[in-house]
């Protein structure tokens, strides 16, 4: 696709005709990218979608300059606060968030980041983190989390990655979840971590939030039907330097 200078716009999809169009692009990168599927994902109308859509606040980035205007990026949002009866997080299919539930301060899931390929290494997740960043501010969340994916199931090659997540970025007892299916992160001694390679395998969005002060569960999930290994990543905004928000609220960092 040859692009014209973007005109983007952010905010919160306002119609099913938004939320369509989120999933459309959820589909493309999740789906046609990473080889991911699920029992809800509907392959003829080419939609990545679930059950927990309708509850999320689903953030959107559009191009006007596009013809027809285009959703080139989403991010999906749910409050603690906002969270049904009886329902639970997204992420409590793959972790025991009890830490954080119990920590009785403002939660915001987050989930399903995604860019359009065209519109990578710009301007674009700027935007999306901007609009984020404003969502925080205005329902004065403490506390941001969710699941961040490695493609691929196989752990051995990533185990320099996980194995770094851990020994240097493992979250306090007292905000850290466990995965239910409990794949171990500490595969390699620190002394004997590949630095370099760790860091080049570790996939953009989770060095994003490395760089925000960003922390992780402990363990890993394996997602065989998401065709991912899945780290739960915590960031507490009480934590985070003035130098972490300043780069939160101008990062560039591509999905």
């Amino acid at each position: 696709m040859t692009l014209s200078k973007p005109q983007f716009q952010t905010r919160l999809a306002q119609s099913p005709a938004d939320l369509r169009a989120s999933q459309q692009l959820r589909y493309r990168v999740f789906v046609e990218e990473l080889d991911g599927d699920g029992d809800q994902v509907d392959h003829e109308a080419g939609l990545e979608r679930d059950a927990f859509d309708p509850f999320f606040d689903h953030l959107i980035l559009l191009d006007h300059a596009h013809k027809p205007e285009q959703v080139v990026g989403v991010y999906r949002l749910l409050r603690g606060d906002a969270l049904p009866d009886g329902m639970s997080f997204y992420s409590e299919g793959e972790y025991d968030l009890g830490p954080l539930k119990r920590s009785g301060r403002r939660l915001l899931e987050l989930g399903r980041s995604c860019v359009h390929p065209d519109y990578r290494g710009g301007a674009a997740m700027f935007h999306l983190w901007q609009a984020l960043a404003e969502y925080i501010q205005l329902h004065r969340i403490d506390i941001l989390f969710g699941v961040a994916s490695f493609h691929g199931t196989d752990v051995d090659a990533v185990a320099h990655s996980l194995s770094l997540l851990h020994h240097a970025h493992l979250a306090p007892p007292e905000l850290r979840p466990r995965a239910l299916t409990h794949q171990p992160m500490d595969l390699i001694q620190p002394d004997q971590i590949d630095r370099l390679k760790a860091m080049r395998d570790t996939p953009a969005l989770i060095k994003a939030y490395l760089r925000l002060g960003g922390m992780v569960g402990d363990g890993a999930y394996i997602d065989h039907e998401f065709n991912t290994i899945d780290v739960c990543l915590v960031m507490d905004t009480a934590r985070m330097s003035q130098k972490h928000r300043a780069i939160y609220s101008r990062d560039r960092a591509a999905v």
